[in-house]
């Protein structure tokens, strides 16, 4: 937290000031004295309020002074705020590698889930598209707030074919149209299991999203040990490639990430979705504690009143 005025906070120094001249002026013997003949009859009889209602009054003044103290010095707060029209391109690998089950139930069904949680997670003022490719981009949705479209697109994903990460990517940043100055923020998710394997070179289309203002976070998807069945029925070894998903992150200006399994893919689409859909913003919060300093100042009124018929 910070102050725009904290000079005023100055003014925090005059409470402890104040508790001393009251312990003072406490002290300090009665200038007039009235004798009464049986005062020990009336100290016996008389109500003795308890400490804490005593000091009650003086505490309800204290932490007004300071609550308006503070309210002076307006104080400011980071908070994170939902990024107004902000898009996310969802980019999902579709090729054949992405039907192996090392990832329960299998590589693509775990990224459909883990989607869908990312659509459920994120700000609704966030607009998403999603774009699925194999040998080529197969299926492209424009960033929007219609998640029902999306998800019916989530649901209607294959796996077959081979890798174009490159065309994939380049199809994203198309998708999300012309960046500018003036334009909201952007950004890509892309989801694979392997290298690239056809079309454009994925690290020029990565400077190109870096230029543009677009990160791209990588999640590279699946084990060492993932195999797809191949022709006559011989296992073919389908392992991730994280450093090449790695370099397209860090040249685009994103991060990357490596998921082995279901729930670790849901845990980095979590933090996606918090990185991507708010920003942090400084708001000042004076009229909180101006708030809480007007009520301190009413209680100590209404204690100070029930108490000794005036203020502390």
């Amino acid at each position: 937290m910070s102050f725009q005025a904290p000079l005023f906070l100055l003014a925090l120094a005059l409470i402890p000031a104040a508790l001393a001249a009251q312990v003072l002026a406490r002290r300090r013997p009665a200038r007039y004295v009235v004798r009464f003949p049986a005062l020990p009859t009336l100290a016996a009889v008389a109500p003795r309020p308890g400490r804490l209602r005593r000091a009650l009054p003086t505490g309800l003044l204290c932490l007004a002074l300071a609550g308006l103290a503070v309210a002076l010095a307006r104080p400011e707060a980071t908070i994170a705020v939902p990024v107004e029209r902000a898009s996310v391109m969802l980019v999902t690998d579709t090729s054949g590698s992405m039907e192996a089950t090392d990832v329960d139930p299998s590589r693509l069904a775990a990224a459909q889930d883990a989607g869908r949680r990312f659509l459920d997670r994120v700000p609704d003022q966030l607009q998403v598209g999603l774009l699925a490719f194999a040998d080529a981009p197969h299926t492209t949705l424009p960033p929007t707030q219609d998640r029902a479209a999306i998800r019916a697109a989530l649901d209607g994903l294959a796996a077959d074919g081979g890798t174009a990460t490159g065309d994939a990517l380049d199809g994203a940043l198309r998708a999300l149209g012309p960046r500018g100055e003036e334009r909201p923020p952007a950004a890509v998710v892309l989801l694979s299991d392997g290298a690239s394997q056809t079309g454009r070179d994925p690290v020029d289309v990565a400077r190109a999203a870096r230029t543009a203002g677009v990160p791209v976070y990588t999640v590279a998807l699946g084990t060492s040990a993932g195999q797809v069945q191949g022709p006559a029925g011989v296992a073919i070894p389908v392992p991730p490639d994280p450093e090449a998903m790695r370099e397209v992150a860090e040249l685009s200006g994103g991060r990357a990430f490596a998921a082995e399994d279901a729930d670790a893919l849901d845990e980095v689409y979590e933090q996606l979705g918090s990185r991507i859909g708010t920003k942090e913003e400084t708001r000042e919060i004076s009229a909180g504690f101006a708030g809480a300093g007007l009520l301190c100042l009413g209680g100590a009124l209404i204690a100070g009143r029930r108490r000794h018929g005036r203020l502390p």
